[in-house]
């Protein structure tokens, strides 16, 4: 992350993510409890990105459980399309929007141990703002 002449990394875990120059995919066993339906998924949606554009691609945890999904190419790749990545990460976000707002939930409970029924006051009062 860039603010005004500082750089500031950012803390996050990640969870999962493929790499198209080694042709490997990773999955951090800490999330090992998330259903395996959904670990597929995941494994798909990464593995289908590098296919699509290249580079690496991950998807993560901020601190505070936000889900991010970041990718990025060695800078001797001529062939990584660094606009077509973005708009293919912003689809990605949009198509499976109800799958990372879950991740996003089981994180806060499970790795950051809030109380769900707090969560789900907190998205009900959320949602009636809207």
């Amino acid at each position: 992350m860039y603010t005004g002449g500082i750089e500031i990394e950012a803390k996050k875990t990640v969870l999962c993510g493929a790499n198209a120059y080694e042709k490997k995919y990773y999955f951090n066993e800490q999330f090992n409890g998330i259903p395996e339906s959904i670990r597929e998924e995941l494994h798909i949606i990464c593995v289908l990105f590098t296919e699509e554009v290249g580079g690496v691609f991950t998807i993560a945890f901020e601190e505070d459980g936000n889900v991010i999904l970041e990718t990025e190419a060695e800078e001797s790749d001529i062939y990584y399309d660094e606009v077509g990545s973005g708009l293919l990460v912003g689809e990605v976000r949009r198509n499976r929007q109800e799958l990372f707002e879950s991740l996003r939930l089981y994180y806060k409970v499970f790795i950051l141990k809030e109380s769900p029924d707090k969560l789900l006051n907190e998205d009900l009062i959320n949602d009636s703002c809207d």
